[in-house]
């Protein structure tokens, strides 16, 4: 799935207004998220409508508590592994918070302006599927092909940037199957039908 233009070939576009321009710089984080909504569950559009501004408060009680957030993600790679971006990569997509990073060398903050945020559709107790680990495989090969800054050493979760805050994608993310997913050459592969 080559990346045109910022876009995904093959994603289905769902443009959010959750978004802006990147200050100067170089995108050089990949920071994995999970989410479900209601929570718990998968399925339907509810995600789709918190990024687009469109959720419903009435449709769920949790709903109520979220549906004023002005909130994106890059990308959103479904169960079944079908990838759904509202942002380019090279826009930035409002998703990581207050968060801390450091590379090594220096902790920054504010990672919405260097970062590209994956939601998986998930929570962080359930099992997430093989479907969604070969996307998420591919797709970051194509990311780490296209911007040169991005390295394996450079992908984290939401609960290691905020951990205080955060704990997604939470211990059902298998990282050992990602990592060998990616390493393995797998994301040459078609994704799976």
């Amino acid at each position: 799935m080559p990346i045109k233009q910022g876009w995904l070939e093959g994603a289905r576009r769902v443009p959010s207004p959750n978004c802006d321009d990147r200050p100067e710089g170089e995108v050089s984080l990949l920071l994995l998220h999970s989410i479900s909504l209601p929570p718990g569950e998968f399925g339907g559009e509810h995600i789709e409508r918190l990024f687009t501004n469109r959720l419903n408060p009435a449709d769920h009680p949790f709903f109520a508590e979220i549906a004023h957030l002005r909130v994106s993600a890059h990308l959103l790679i479904r169960r079944d592994g079908e990838c759904v971006q509202f942002v380019p990569f090279h826009g930035r997509a409002w998703h990581a918070g207050r968060s801390r990073w450091c590379d090594g060398q220096r902790e920054r903050t504010s990672l919405n302006d260097f970062a590209i945020g994956i939601e998986l559709e998930g929570d962080e107790v359930s099992p997430y599927r093989q479907a969604q680990y070969l996307a998420l495989a591919r797709v970051t090969a194509d990311l780490l092909a296209v911007y040169t800054m991005l390295d394996e050493t450079r992908i984290t979760s939401h609960a290691r940037v905020a951990p205080l805050r955060k704990s997604d994608p939470g211990l059902a993310f298998d990282w050992a199957f990602f990592r060998q997913e990616l390493a393995r050459g797998a994301v040459l592969d078609p994704p799976p039908t």
